[in-house]
């Protein structure tokens, strides 16, 4: 589309976290009708994903050349954040905006989208909305909100990150800073993650125009936030590219598009 988006880092924290020249530039956008929830990427393909629904998009060409959805009243209620791990699409599944907020992960076969595999949580630490590969296992965002999803005596900083090892057994876990909840207000939560460049954990809000960057700390049960950079998608779920590190595929909710940007350090 010829638009070409340069923003800034803002930076929150510590002095120097070698991210300060850090911006984000989008290089892409292409319509898609599932674009509710989050986008996955693998070498060939683009898995944009809906509330019940995912449509898988040819890289190149954007065309569309598969589809799945799940009826309104099946099992299938609220789907998030997906990831291609060992020839399956990982997509992260809640009850959303239920109460008591239950959570599962759903495997897919990423050639014809079929459902091949479930591991549900039940009743768990909050509403699932992104999982992702950490050291030989899985890090899973479980998240808390403000709003009619809220549980009795519970709000955004309850949000916590689970590790877990390859057979979803608890190994620990992390607090967000309260701090970053605090900037992004309101009555949601963080719905996309992703390990990315440089290690750190890179997350979006609901509706914000930001992608805020952690490290797991040294010591301590709080995520320390490095960094906030604007972009040009409002939060929701997003994907990093296997093919090309640093790029990274976001959604416009309103719009139903799919947003391809970079990361661009230094």
């Amino acid at each position: 589309m010829g638009l070409f988006l340069i923003c800034a880092a803002i930076l929150r924290g510590a002095e120097s976290n070698g991210v300060e020249d850090w911006r984000v530039e989008e290089i892409a956008r292409f319509p898609a009708v599932e674009a509710r929830q989050g986008a996955a990427v693998d070498d060939d393909f683009i898995y944009v994903i809906g509330n019940r629904e995912i449509g898988k998009y040819d890289k190149r060409s954007r065309e569309k050349v598969a589809a799945w959805s799940s009826p309104k009243g099946g099992p299938v209620i609220h789907l998030n954040a997906g990831l291609l791990h060992n020839n399956e699409l990982v997509v992260s599944h809640s009850n959303y905006p239920e109460v008591p907020m239950q959570g599962s992960v759903e495997r897919f076969d990423p050639k014809t989208l079929a459902p091949i595999g479930s591991q549900s949580f039940g009743i768990y630490f909050g509403s699932l909305t992104w999982v992702d590969r950490w050291e030989d296992g899985w890090i899973a965002c479980f998240a808390h909100y403000s709003n009619r999803a809220a549980e009795p005596n519970r709000d955004p900083t309850w949000t916590s990150l689970v590790r877990f090892d390859e057979q979803w057994r608890r190994m620990g876990g992390w607090a967000f800073p309260k701090a970053l909840f605090d900037h992004i207000g309101g009555d949601y939560t963080l719905s996309g993650g992703a390990i990315g460049p440089s290690g750190y954990l890179y997350v979006t809000g609901h509706d914000d125009r930001e992608l805020h960057v952690l490290r797991f700390p040294k010591m301590g049960s709080v995520l320390e936030w490095v960094g906030t950079i604007p972009i040009p998608f409002e939060g929701q779920a997003f994907a990093w590219d296997p093919e090309d590190p640093e790029v990274f595929y976001g959604i416009r909710k309103k719009t139903r598009e799919v947003v391809v940007c970079r990361l661009v350090r230094g």
